[in-house]
């Protein structure tokens, strides 16, 4: 990937997923997060270049309208069509599965947990009475900013928006897998995270209804194997 090296510093690696690739670096001289969607052979190269470039600015709408519900979300500093690359602000900060994996191997710190859960919590509801469905709540795309102990969501790369309580159900179920496979060792976190929904969202009744019946489909599906 090549970049305007007026504006863009050196490139360093940070993650390789299957959609993008995400690169610390420097822009105007701050230090920032580049995250570049590559293109897939296997797809026709108009046709590949078109769907793209639809996600990277689905991904740049969904962040944008995040921040304006009130979720603390990255700064977005550029959208580059051409390279296909988001430019945003760099989070100082572990992510949540940091934090809850050293819970894991340190103990709890319940006020820590209670505090972090309450803020997640919260942000899902603003999002979802706003709207709009994350599609990949992971304890790895949450962020606590080690300058404001505030909570940050990053990845919309799945983001999309929705009103059906459905969509919103199954974003709260992608958690609750999340946290029941690698955190089980905090407790009822979930449970946490779920009252603080409640609080928050004006909606909460009608997707938690539906988070009961993705729960039974989810069970039928692991007892069928």
């Amino acid at each position: 990937m090549e970049e305007d090296q007026e504006n863009r510093g050196e490139l360093i690696l940070v993650k390789q997923g299957a959609e993008a690739r995400v690169f610390e670096s420097s822009f105007v001289g701050r230090r920032c997060i580049i995250k570049e969607r590559f293109s897939k052979k296997y797809r026709h190269p108009s046709l590949d270049a078109k769907l793209t470039l639809k996600r990277l600015n689905a991904e740049a709408r969904c962040m944008t309208k995040a921040r304006r519900l009130g979720v603390t979300t990255p700064l977005l500093y550029a959208v580059d069509p051409m390279l296909h690359t988001l430019t945003f602000e760099y989070v100082d900060g572990p992510s949540v599965k940091d934090l809850f994996l050293e819970f894991g191997v340190h103990g709890v710190v319940e006020e820590r947990l209670d505090d972090v859960a309450a803020q997640i919590g919260d942000a899902i509801a603003k999002l979802h009475d706003g709207g709009l469905v994350h599609g990949d709540l992971t304890t790895s795309n949450m962020l606590i900013q080690s300058s404001t102990n505030r909570l940050v969501l990053i990845d919309f790369g799945l983001s999309f928006t929705s009103t059906l309580p459905e969509d919103k159900a199954v974003d709260l179920y992608v958690l609750e897998r999340a946290l029941l496979s690698m955190h089980s060792s905090c407790g009822d976190v979930m449970e946490k995270i779920l009252a603080a929904y409640r609080k928050s969202s004006k909606q909460w009744s009608s997707t938690l209804n539906k988070l009961a019946q993705v729960r039974q489909r989810g069970r039928k599906r692991t007892m069928v194997g």
